[in-house]
């Protein structure tokens, strides 16, 4: 019991950092209507530039400088290149990002080399913060989900109690009404992306101590933050956090599990295959994402609490 308890903490501080980086873009989709394949990118790039602030500058300030720096050139690349991209359809903006993220990646490679880097986990911030049992719950993960909840919530409170969010969510909805009273959409549009971006890069920053930081990793993660925001709903910041706790804490009950596949299946009757039966819920683990994508989209396209018409 101590152990599942432990490992719920753990789903939900994954869980809670995949939402961070959904959040950012399931905005630039609402926003801007473009599903931007580099989005993950922006997440290495943040893991990058915050290992090389953390080295000279210390954690701290590269949890903030790194996220800044990355926003910014999240808005100059939408500003020069995705708004120009944007007139010849959503094609053009699809192949723009795709073609993006091969650039961020050998651009990582180029600065930082092929090999994988770390960044320490701050003293302050070592060592567990519960034990229960055998089991035990890091400090560092309990920072990690005290900044993803805090930046959240700032979040939230900027769409919701601002005038600024008032005019974001005005733009999301009636964009021609919102220009028409003064206030320049394409400016707007471009702060969401550059927020969007900050978020994927401050979620990168976070997760550098417990990550292997390498050229890989945008790869690694991309998908997953796709499958997210599809199963949660595009456009719907409630279904990618829906959906992020949900897949954060499914992995990693299934990567603590140690049942078989045909030890689950004996209750309800099924005879699996001796090869399928064999195998563990942890060696499965990471197709739950996946297969709970294909679910989503065969019984409910729009996801959890996507109001996009896109499967009709």
């Amino acid at each position: 019991m101590h152990a599942f308890a432990v490992a719920t903490l753990n789903g939900v501080s994954y869980g809670l950092l995949l939402f961070m980086l959904s959040a950012g873009l399931t905005l630039i989709f609402s926003m801007l209507g473009v599903l931007n394949f580099a989005h993950a990118s922006f997440y290495m790039l943040g893991a990058y530039l915050g290992y090389t602030i953390a080295a000279h500058l210390g954690f701290g300030i590269a949890l903030v400088c790194a996220p800044v720096a990355t926003g910014a050139a999240g808005a100059v690349i939408e500003r020069t290149l995705l708004r120009r991209a944007r007139a010849g359809g959503p094609l053009h903006e699809l192949l723009l990002t795709f073609g993006l993220a091969y650039l961020l990646a050998e651009l990582v490679k180029l600065l930082w080399g092929l090999g994988s880097v770390s960044i320490a986990v701050p003293a302050v911030l070592d060592g567990p913060l519960l034990a229960l049992g055998d089991a035990a719950f890091s400090r560092y993960r309990a920072f990690m989900m005290a900044v993803s909840v805090a930046t959240l919530a700032a979040l939230y409170a900027l769409l919701r109690s601002s005038r600024t969010g008032l005019v974001l969510r005005a733009a999301l909805t009636h964009p021609d009404a919102v220009q028409a009273l003064g206030h320049d959409v394409a400016r707007i549009g471009n702060l969401v992306f550059a927020v969007g971006t900050a978020l994927a890069a401050l979620a990168g920053v976070i997760e550098a101590p417990l990550a292997v930081v390498e050229p890989g990793m945008a790869e690694a993660v991309g998908s997953i933050v796709f499958v997210v925001v599809i199963v949660g709903g595009l456009g719907s910041l409630g279904g990618a956090f829906a959906a992020s706790v949900l897949i954060g804490c499914a992995q990693t009950w299934a990567i603590g599990s140690t049942a078989s596949l045909g030890t689950l299946a004996q209750p309800v009757g099924m005879r699996l295959p001796p090869v399928w039966a064999a195998l563990s819920v942890a060696q499965v683990a990471p197709l739950i994402p996946y297969v709970l994508l294909v679910v989503m989209l065969a019984c409910r396209p729009r996801g959890l609490f996507g109001t996009r018409e896109d499967d009709a």
